[in-house]
């Protein structure tokens, strides 16, 4: 493990996806502060020793976004947990998404991890122009906003080989203290087992857990191995598809159980963290202890505090992991490969990423067929 300068900045460059969507958990849906990041904490610890890389943990975005949309109360979301958790740890362990990935050639999950990169950019883009209500009392003008995201994501593409994501998030980390101190309390929040029910398991499942299925298996799985694979290579060779969904599988049963925040990985989040220095399981070890400590010993003011971070800086850093994402098709060699990733990813990204997937596949394998049987010699 590595714990320098760049360590450490890689370790800290992926809390634009992980900031707003916990603190609109617990502030709008009421979700216990301790709750959302312990679970968070927990899997990246477990990720630093289970692979040995800057392996991310991100909050299950359109789960969370649905969850937030609709108001939904910790059962549901204990329970939409409980039920991603099952069905990962399953097919993890059976080797199902082993198997499956061998469908799945590389322009196909290049295209999914280039609807991830345009969600980063959206996802920033709303930070700035229309921040979420949660964020409101500290939020600045979209003007001003818009402009200091901008240089954030200057700074960031400019200067990465300096620990610049490092002197942004402890920028915003004063910010967020001197604004928001005043609410800081020692101590966790509390924890309350959910209460369930066929009908709380029937909303959770419906309305949460079918929209994000396709979304974890593409890019927590797929295409969070794939990207392990082109950034570390043979050292990736224990971050296959199987393996992480076990990994955030069991971590979201955690999740359901104290009524958390439900947790996966994430190709994004992988990009984020190698693009800013981290190289060894010294950043998920820190970032794990860091949301352990602050879950455990500032929890019960954590939701104040927190909502008290500048967005420009979330957005500056959501922003460039997004560009650079979307930067691993340049390893594609083909026009017809250019052809399927754009595809996919702009089917992905404006109408849903489960349609991409299998317009992607029916495209690529009938081509393959139609390939194979025009090659065949006819017989007169």
């Amino acid at each position: 493990m590595r714990f320098d300068r760049r360590e450490l900045a890689g370790a800290v460059a992926d809390v634009g996806v992980l900031v707003p969507i916990a603190v609109a958990l617990i502030v709008s849906n009421g979700l216990s502060a301790t709750a959302v990041l312990l679970p968070a904490g927990l899997l990246y610890l477990a990720a630093a020793f289970r692979y040995g890389l800057p392996i991310p943990v991100q909050p299950l975005k359109a789960f969370g976004a649905i969850a937030i949309a609709k108001g939904l109360g910790s059962d549901e979301i204990a329970a939409g947990a409980l039920l991603m958790g099952v069905v990962f740890v399953i097919l993890g362990r059976l080797r199902l998404l082993d198997f499956a990935a061998r469908a799945f050639p590389k322009a196909l999950i290049r295209g999914v991890q280039l609807t991830v990169g345009l969600l980063f950019l959206n996802i920033a883009w709303g930070l700035v122009l229309d921040p979420p209500e949660s964020f409101a009392e500290h939020a600045l003008p979209p003007a001003w906003a818009l402009t200091l995201a901008v240089l954030a994501v200057g700074a960031a593409l400019t200067l990465r080989r300096y620990p610049v994501s490092l002197a942004l998030v402890a920028s915003g980390a004063g910010v967020m203290v001197w604004l928001g101190a005043s609410s800081a309390q020692l101590g966790p929040s509390g924890l309350s087992l959910p209460s369930l029910d066929p009908a709380t398991l029937a909303t959770a499942f419906t309305v949460l857990v079918l929209p994000q299925l396709p979304l974890s298996f593409a890019n927590s799985c797929l295409a969070t191995s794939d990207a392990a694979r082109v950034y570390f290579g043979e050292k990736a060779k224990a971050v296959t598809p199987g393996r992480l969904a076990t990994s955030f599988g069991s971590a979201n049963l955690l999740a359901g159980a104290i009524g958390g925040m439900p947790v996966c990985h994430g190709a994004g989040g992988l990009t984020a963290h190698v693009a800013f220095g981290a190289r060894t399981a010294g950043a998920p070890l820190v970032m794990g202890l860091t949301l352990i400590v602050l879950a455990v010993g500032f929890g019960a003011g954590l939701a104040a505090l927190l909502a008290a971070f500048p967005l420009p800086i979330l957005a500056g850093l959501l922003a460039t992991a997004g560009l650079l994402h979307i930067g691993l098709l340049r390893d594609l060699d083909s026009l017809p490969a250019w052809a399927l990733a754009l595809g996919v990813g702009i089917v992905g990204f404006e109408v849903h990423l489960a349609l991409a997937l299998g317009l992607g596949l029916v495209v690529y394998w009938g081509a393959r067929l139609a390939s194979t049987l025009a090659a065949r010699p006819r017989i007169a």
